[in-house]
């Protein structure tokens, strides 16, 4: 952490950190895979395989804990998610009241599939109210939480190679599953470093700007962004900005009808 800006500690000042973050984790046993995570894997990858389109990504896919519930109706499986999923590291921070806040709101959804708590076997699970570390633990590694199938780019994998939920933050890493396919979600500074940016128009509107959503600490739009968020602002890039050319490239060699070949010009907010 480097020193503080102000020699006065009771004044407005700032701290800053080399890493991105750092969780405190309770001691805890080495991880081993437990039979419920086994079972939940082994079940997420045969249900994957019934789905036609995946939203997610067909296979290879990976586990991830995400508060997956499976359902199941006339048309055959489908996936939703709890309120929200608990990673493995996670549990031995848990409030087991709450964790049965997921369990009870989980039972009241497959209360409406029958038929998917029997071929899963988990009317047990849904009907053990959870008090205790054991019972948290029971949950977190279930399918029902434990069965969200991602891709490995987006689940563990870091940029270049992919912008994983575990690394970025989920409201940016999400987009890619509705981006459409020519829009540039990551890209990257004139340091190497990732940037995530989003159109700011539709599409065919000629608004070639981007507003930036992420940036790497170690990348030069980092300080601006934080300071655009801190007054309320969005930090945008002009059209003609490097990174909004690589973001829109594939929509400039494909325009939508009615997109002209002028860029309109940069907001006066625009980063140069």
């Amino acid at each position: 952490m480097t020193a503080e800006a102000s020699g006065d500690p009771t004044r407005p000042h700032t701290e800053s950190e080399d890493l991105g973050w750092t969780i405190n984790i309770p001691g805890h046993p080495p991880r081993a895979d437990s039979p419920e995570y086994r079972a939940a894997r082994a079940a997420m990858h045969r249900l994957t395989d019934t789905l036609d389109r995946p939203f997610y990504g067909a296979e290879p896919v990976e586990d991830h804990h995400g508060g997956s519930l499976w359902l199941k109706d006339s048309e055959g499986w489908f996936l939703v998610r709890n309120l929200v999923g608990i990673e493995w590291s996670a549990q031995f921070c848990a409030d087991p009241s709450k964790v049965d806040l997921l369990r009870q709101n989980a039972k009241r959804l497959y209360a409406l599939c029958p038929d998917a708590v029997q071929e899963l076997g988990i009317e047990e699970l849904l009907d053990t109210p959870i008090t205790d570390a054991a019972g948290v633990q029971r949950w977190t590694d279930s399918i029902c939480n434990a069965g969200v199938p991602l891709p490995h780019e987006v689940h563990a994998a870091a940029l270049p190679q992919g912008g994983g939920v575990h690394h970025y933050p989920s409201p940016v890493t999400e987009i890619v599953f509705f981006k459409r396919d020519d829009f540039r979600l990551w890209v990257v500074d004139a340091g190497g470093q990732a940037v995530a940016v989003a159109p700011v128009a539709k599409r065919g509107s000629g608004d070639g700007r981007v507003q930036v959503l992420f940036a790497a600490q170690e990348s030069a739009l980092h300080p601006a962004l934080e300071r655009a968020r801190d007054s309320g602002d969005a930090l945008l890039l002009g059209a003609e900005h490097p990174m909004a050319r690589t973001a829109f490239a594939r929509q400039y060699d494909n325009p939508a009808p009615s997109v002209t070949a002028t860029s309109v010009a940069a907001s006066p907010r625009a980063a140069a």
